[in-house]
């Protein structure tokens, strides 16, 4: 089953983290993500042509985390959103981060 259509579960500090090379495979899943700092974090710039536009996109992002119960940190900018997903109980990655990835990139597919 595609991740867009998987559904995040509850993580406990005892979820294992995902390793880098195993991020690295979910990776190709989740075009545009990167694998950021230390291994623990995906992230993705998308832009956007006006601030209308990245505000819609981020109410779009933040119903997707109220549903799945699992929420990114977001930069905004006039023109851009920076998300960065992370398990902040395991200090790390789980599937859930790429569950998300995969149902935010599916906002812009047209």
């Amino acid at each position: 089953m595609s991740l867009e259509k998987q559904r995040c579960t509850a993580c406990t500090p005892e979820t294992p983290r995902i390793s880098e090379e195993e991020a690295r495979k979910l990776l190709t899943q989740v075009p545009g993500f990167d694998l950021a700092g230390d291994g623990t974090r995906i992230s993705r710039t998308f832009r956007f042509a006006n601030y209308y536009e990245t505000m819609a996109f981020v109410n779009a992002v933040a119903f997707i985390a109220h549903r799945e119960d699992h929420h990114p940190d977001l930069e905004v900018h006039y023109r851009t959103c920076t998300v960065t997903y992370s398990t902040h109980a395991i200090s790390g990655l789980s599937m859930n981060d790429f569950i998300c990835a995969a149902k935010v990139n599916a906002l812009l597919e047209a």
